[in-house]
């Protein structure tokens, strides 16, 4: 074995693939802490606390992750996922994806255009100008 950085390095694979296999590992760490951080809270217990917009959210992204790492597991067992029903069980996730976002975004739209609206008709209405000024816009029109 050859020792790199305080770490054993495994002859079985060539050293040059030794840093992605590291970020592989903290990556796999990482996401399972944030299961695990998932999981201790049921899902009702979770849902109750949100709208059905951010419910839908939560459980896309759920089922978007799951088959995700469904995804890494084929890839490592050799099989080609592209070819698999998990392609297409992604495709339709993230369709639900997409159609949650267009609705989000008409929400947040619908509050910005309001208050544009509003201002661009105050300023598009015809507002009296002060006598004085209206003295001086008609002064040598009503001479003609």
């Amino acid at each position: 074995s050859v020792i790199m950085a305080g770490e054993e390095i495994n002859e079985d694979y060539p050293v040059e693939i030794h840093e992605y296999l590291s970020t592989f590992e903290n990556s796999i760490g990482a996401v399972d802490e944030m299961l695990k951080t998932m999981m201790s809270v049921s899902r009702n217990e979770l849902l109750q606390k949100l709208d059905p917009l951010e419910q839908a959210k939560v459980d896309l992204v759920s089922a978007y992750t799951l088959n995700s790492m469904f995804w890494v597991y084929l890839a490592t067992q050799g099989v080609n996922p592209k070819e698999h029903p998990v392609k297409q069980e992604l495709e339709r996730i993230r369709v639900y994806m997409n159609r949650v976002k267009e609705i989000t975004d008409k929400k947040k739209a619908g509050k910005l255009d309001r208050g544009a609206a509003s201002r661009f008709v105050k300023n598009a209405l015809w507002q009296p100008k002060s006598k004085h000024a209206a003295k001086v816009a008609n002064k040598g029109k009503s001479k003609n």
